[in-house]
C-alpha cells in the first residue's frame, strides 16, 4: 500500500489513465455517470466480498442481534461526533479551504459501508467471523439508506460551498451508485457462492483473495495519482501531517470504541475482535470511487481517504499482533 503511494506521486500517468477510461455511460437517479475502469474494479471487489460470504455463518447471527445493531449504530454515530468535534478544532487552522477539504474527505470515510477485508483480519485473529459477517452485510444492504442521510449530516457542519458537495452527493445518485455498485455486486457474488460447490469454493478462494490484493491496490494507486503528486509538488506538508494525524485519530478511536463496546456487552475475546475490525475499517475503495466520480475538482478531498485506507490496515495488523499472542500467552 505504501509502495503504491510512492509510485503514485513519482510516476502518477498510469493511475490517470485507470481513473479516466470509460467504457460508456449510464444515468443514475437523473446523472449521467461514466461506467469508468474504477467502477469496474469496484464492483469486483463487491462481487468477491458477496462470493466469500457464508450463509451458514450468517444463521447464527441472530444469536448477537443486540451487539450487530449496537455494532451498525456505533459506525455511524461515532464518526459524526469524532467529525464534528474535529470541525470546532480546526477553527484555529490557518487555512479554512483545508479544513473543509479534510471534512469532506472524512465524510466520505465515514459515511461507507463496513469493509469486506474486516472480516478476513477477523478470521486471521479468531474472531467470530459471523458476527463479522453480518456487519458487513447489513451495513452494506442498507448503505443506499445510511450513506446519503449522512451526507446531509455532514453537511450541516460544512461550510455553505462543501455544504452543497455534501448534499450533491447524497443527490448525485448515491444511493442509486451504491444499489448498482455496491450491493447488487455484492448479492450477485452471494447468488453465485449458492451456486457453486463448497470444494470449488475452497479451491478458489486463494485466487478471489489475489485479486482482491490488486484491485485495491489499483484504486489506491489511481486515486492517489489525482491528489498526492499535487499536494507534494506544492510542498503543503502540513496539510498533509495534519490529515494524516486525524485520519489516524478517528481509525483509532473507532477501533477503541469496538473495544470499550465489547466490554460493555461483556463480549467473549472472539466477539471483541470481530467488533474492534468491523467498527476501525470502512468500505473506502467505494468512498474513492464515489470521490473521483463526483469530486474531481477536489482532488485533495481524497487525501483523507487514502490515508485512511492506509492507517486502517496498518492498525488492523497491530490489533491482529497483540489478539493473536494474547491467545497464545
Amino acid at each position: 500500500m505504501i509502495a503504491a503511494y510512492v509510485i503514485a506521486v513519482i510516476f502518477p500517468s498510469a493511475g490517470l489513465w485507470i481513473r479516466n477510461s470509460s467504457f460508456g455511460e449510464i444515468i443514475l437517479s437523473q446523472h449521467k455517470t461514466n461506467i469508468s475502469l474504477l467502477m469496474i474494479m469496484l464492483a469486483i471487489l463487491m462481487f468477491n466480498a458477496g462470493l466469500g460470504l457464508k450463509i451458514s455463518h450468517l444463521k447464527s447471527i441472530s444469536q448477537k442481534k443486540y451487539v450487530l445493531l449496537a455494532g451498525l449504530t456505533a459506525n455511524m454515530v461515532i464518526p459524526i461526533a469524532y467529525i464534528f468535534g474535529v470541525t470546532i478544532l480546526m477553527r484555529l487552522w490557518s487555512d479554512p479551504i483545508e479544513t473543509q477539504h479534510i471534512l469532506v474527505g472524512l465524510a466520505l470515510v465515514a459515511a461507507m459501508p463496513i469493509a469486506g477485508s474486516s472480516t478476513a483480519w477477523a478470521q486471521n485473529a479468531n474472531g467470530n467471523l459471523a458476527l463479522s459477517l453480518g456487519l458487513v452485510f447489513f451495513s452494506t444492504i442498507l448503505s443506499p439508506i445510511i450513506t446519503p442521510v449522512a451526507f446531509n449530516i455532514f453537511g450541516e457542519m460544512a461550510s455553505e460551498e462543501y455544504e452543497k458537495i455534501l448534499q450533491g452527493l447524497a443527490a448525485y445518485g448515491s444511493g442509486a451508485f451504491l444499489g448498482l455498485w455496491v450491493v447488487l455486486p455484492s448479492l450477485l457474488g452471494i447468488a453465485v457462492r449458492l451456486i457453486i460447490s463448497n470444494d470449488r469454493q475452497t479451491g478458489k478462494m486463494h485466487y478471489l483473495k489475489f485479486i482482491n490484493s490488486i484491485v485495491l491496490l489499483l484504486l489506491n494507486y489511481s486515486n492517489a495519482s489525482v491528489s498526492l503528486p499535487q499536494a507534494i509538488a506544492d510542498r503543503d506538508y502540513d496539510f498533509l501531517a495534519c490529515t494524516l494525524a486525524i485520519s489516524a485519530g478517528l481509525c483509532l478511536t473507532l477501533f477503541a470504541a469496538g473495544y470499550v463496546m465489547s466490554r460493555l456487552f461483556r463480549l467473549e475475546r472472539d466477539d471483541r475482535t470481530s467488533l474492534m475490525f468491523g467498527l476501525g475499517m470502512n468500505n473506502n475503495g467505494t468512498g474513492l470511487v464515489l470521490a473521483s466520480l463526483a469530486l474531481s475538482s477536489y482532488p485533495n478531498i481524497m487525501v483523507p481517504i487514502i490515508f485512511y485506507n492506509l492507517i486502517q490496515h496498518i492498525v488492523a495488523g497491530i490489533v491482529n499482533e497483540a489478539m493473536n499472542k494474547r491467545a497464545s500467552e
